[in-house]
């Protein structure tokens, strides 16, 4: 949602761009944008420091690289703020050169969506049409994390080499074959081995993206922040950083139900082996779900106001 804090002393203004009547729209002085922006650097920086840190030191962290690396987001680009639509700054020239920021008659400075190039609109249309399908459709919460097996089932060559598999390889191959598979989200599904394809029971694609995510897939959520940071520089900050936060908690769930041991980083297993595990994760995966929705909701309303309204 659009901040609607507004300076006091500011006032409303009431002509736009190109000297028409405007949208009445909250004003931010100086000073209170400008600390908005430094309390999303604080928030954002939790993450980015140790992640920078770790790079210095050319450490890879199996857990939490993920958000760099899968994510194409950089640090950088995280602990910039943005206000959104439905405000303008004062003092604020500096967003004279970020896409779809326009001086208004009055000096101040807001996102106008019609000056965004027509990629966003593009973006916007999939992601709705994407966050609206998902929404629609009843959380699946027995998938159980079985993904992660699925992308070191019979090979010798697991993705994250510097950590052990808890079970060992045969044990691991052993709970992929005695539970089903039925993981929908197609970025998890081309990373199974060959011979876990079979296995699944669906074989998601791109193309059926949309006919197929559902709200209690763990990826899907995670993916919030990727849809967040697609539409950035339109995504209000405390928007981004919500969907990067919730991403980061999920992260932490799929990988201490992955076959991986993480004692070592701080990070207990998750046994869905057993079905005390499966309980477990099925009820962090329903927390997770109830999370994601409002996110959902606001990425919605920002593609709403990004795309032209319908004639």
């Amino acid at each position: 949602m659009p901040d609607r804090a507004a300076s006091s002393a500011a006032g409303p203004i009431a002509t736009g761009p190109a000297g028409g009547r405007a949208d009445v729209l909250p004003v931010l002085d100086g000073p209170t944008w400008r600390a908005r922006a430094a309390a999303h650097r604080a928030r954002t920086e939790r993450w980015t420091l140790p992640h920078r840190e770790r790079r210095r030191r050319h450490e890879a962290h199996p857990v939490l690289d993920f958000l760099f690396t899968y994510y194409s987001h950089r640090p950088a680009q995280l602990e910039q703020w943005h206000p959104g639509p439905g405000v303008a700054l004062r003092d604020a020239d500096t967003f004279l050169a970020v896409p779809g920021h326009v001086r208004r008659s009055d000096g101040t400075v807001a996102l106008d969506p019609a000056a965004l190039p027509d990629r966003y609109r593009t973006t916007a249309t999939f992601v709705r049409a994407l966050l609206v399908a998902t929404a629609s459709r009843p959380a699946r919460l027995s998938c159980f994390g079985l993904h992660e097996w699925a992308m070191v089932y019979r090979t010798d060559s697991p993705r994250h080499s510097t950590v052990p598999l808890r079970l060992g390889a045969a044990g691991t191959d052993e709970v992929v074959e005695s539970l089903p598979v039925h993981c929908t989200h197609a970025d998890a599904y081309r990373f199974f081995t060959a011979a876990a394809r079979p296995r699944n029971a669906v074989a998601p694609t791109r193309a059926d993206q949309v006919a197929l995510e559902q709200p209690g897939c763990l990826h899907a959520t995670m993916d919030l922040y990727k849809w967040a940071y697609k539409l950035s520089p339109a995504t209000p900050g405390d928007l981004l950083v919500d969907c990067f936060t919730l991403a980061a908690d999920v992260r932490v769930l799929d990988m201490r139900a992955s076959p991986y041991d993480l004692t070592d980083l701080g990070h207990p297993a998750v046994r869905i082996e057993t079905a005390a595990g499966r309980a477990e994760y099925a009820r962090a995966q329903a927390g997770f779900t109830r999370r994601a929705a409002p996110l959902r909701a606001r990425l919605i309303d920002l593609c709403d106001t990004l795309l032209p309204p319908p004639r």
